[in-house]
């Protein structure tokens, strides 16, 4: 069984940075396409950024030129790096296979984004 674990959350002021981590056990990131996805009070959950075995990134519009999606398989772990936080970036963070979820989903990281 397949078992992700988010980590890297926080609290943060407006135009700040936090870098998530997603680390798995039972499969290999390796040879599969990953994503990061999030969900915000009251609203569904959605796919921000994912990330392909041969290193093809795609981002919804609104995180574009703020997040980088990467990956280091030798850790089994992919990675979101957050900058220029907004208020409207509070949400809880998952990890999942991109850009449709196949794992059963992690308990995910709370990030707020809040002065």
């Amino acid at each position: 069984q397949v078992q992700v674990v988010e980590s890297g959350g926080g609290l943060v002021q407006p135009g700040g940075s936090l870098r998530l981590s997603c680390t798995g056990s039972g499969a290999r990131f390796s040879f599969t396409s990953m994503g990061w996805y999030r969900q915000a009070p009251g609203k569904q959950r959605e796919l921000v950024a994912s990330d392909t075995p041969g290193g093809t990134t795609t981002y919804v519009d609104s995180v574009k030129g703020r997040f980088t999606i990467s990956r280091d398989n030798s850790k089994n772990t992919i990675y979101l790096q957050m900058n220029r936080l907004k208020p409207e970036d509070t949400a809880v963070y998952y990890c999942n296979t991109g850009p449709r979820a196949v794992f059963s989903w992690g308990q995910g990281t709370q990030v707020t984004v809040s002065s």
